[in-house]
């Protein structure tokens, strides 16, 4: 297109271009630093809002103490908050603790229903008591009754076997004689060897009524007794895992659930109470990783929050995290960037009177110089 134009009508675009372009050039030379805010930008931040509700807006001042290094902290226990949840899913029969209640390691804080758990424990136990009965008798053998009277048997046995005998022989003598028949011969032998053959077996029950139980019998029974003792040890587990106890000494910060309610335990459950260790209070604040260089541990820190004005909590560094995050601390600023990249910072507080866990500071930490 334009090609097409005539000549003069191009030769005069061009030449406007080029006044175009020497124009920008000129101004760019001329122009301040690109830093210096302009006269409107300057006007429209000196502007005082004003409030709609009928408070005063105020320009809160760097607190005095130096070069230091700021940036939004929460309050926590001194080991974070621990979430106590439960392995299953069952509706709540009792909540043992309050808010606000402290409670050693161990103590029961929630119980949730457990009458099916609770009979198959009892079971378990009964037949324990069964098996490990059986064993003792086992182990035992016959009473001292009993093998006497096994002993008599085998006696009474061994004394008919002893007069069949001197039968079967004087009725083989009288039989020589012609006095005895052949029938009453046979029947003198067979009583003989019917006697003989009793007093034998009495004698073997005898000896094993002396010698006790088998080794095979007492092994068999042994296991059965193990088997049950397991069967016990799974119906306790499973009746303590509706047992919920602190895991922890410390203080109870929330109650989230009420007597009747329905648990649902699904992967990442909701906690069924909030602990945490509030002897002590920390705070962990989010700093921006252009001011990682001037962190060290130990440095001088100190809070403030909304709540208490101008007022200080001193603190000092105990812990700077090793790996960059994400921001864990919002301050609800429309205007605040949300994907700066950020460093968990724990100030330990050595007064913190007032502050309450969860609650949203400000921190500020005695920089050092930037490592070379």
């Amino acid at each position: 297109m334009f090609q097409k134009l005539p000549r003069p009508a191009r030769a005069a675009l061009l030449a406007a271009a080029l006044a175009f372009m020497g124009f920008q050039v000129v101004r760019t030379a001329t122009a301040g630093p690109a830093t210096q805010p302009r006269d409107k930008d300057v006007q429209k931040a000196e502007r005082t809002a004003v409030s709609r509700s009928g408070g005063v807006d105020e320009r809160s001042a760097l607190p005095p103490g130096g070069e230091v290094v700021g940036g939004n902290g929460v309050v926590e226990p001194l080991d974070r908050e621990t979430k106590v949840a439960a392995q299953v899913t069952a509706v709540v029969e009792r909540v043992l603790v309050r808010e606000g209640e402290r409670v050693e390691a161990g103590a029961l804080l929630v119980q949730l229903a457990a009458s099916v758990e609770r009979a198959a424990l009892q079971a378990a136990e009964a037949e324990l008591a069964g098996e490990r009965a059986t064993l003792s008798r086992t182990q035992k053998g016959l009473r001292g009754e009993d093998r006497e009277a096994a002993a008599a048997e085998s006696e009474a046995a061994r004394a008919r076997a002893e007069l069949s005998a001197a039968v079967l022989q004087r009725t083989e003598q009288l039989a020589k004689a012609g006095a005895a028949t052949a029938d009453e011969l046979e029947r003198a032998r067979r009583q003989a060897q019917g006697d003989a053959a009793t007093s034998k077996a009495l004698e073997a029950r005898r000896r094993a009524a002396d010698a006790g139980s088998r080794q095979e019998d007492l092994s068999i029974q042994r296991a059965r007794v193990q088997a049950a003792e397991a069967r016990v040890a799974q119906a306790r587990a499973q009746l303590e895992r509706l047992a919920v106890r602190a895991p922890l000494s410390g203080e109870v910060l929330q109650v989230k659930v009420r007597a009747g309610e329905l648990y649902s335990f699904q992967g990442a459950a909701e906690p069924l109470v909030v602990m945490g260790d509030t002897a002590g209070f920390r705070v962990r604040m989010d700093v921006d990783e252009r001011d990682v260089a001037r962190l060290k541990a130990g440095a001088t820190a100190w809070v403030t929050a909304d709540a208490f004005g101008d007022r200080r909590f001193a603190g000092k560094v105990v812990e700077v995290a090793r790996r960059f995050g994400r921001k864990n601390v919002r301050t609800d600023d429309p205007t605040e960037r949300n994907d700066t990249k950020v460093l968990e910072v724990v100030v330990e507080l050595q007064e913190a009177e007032g502050l309450r866990v969860g609650q949203r500071v400000t921190g500020f930490i005695q920089a050092g110089a930037p490592r070379s």
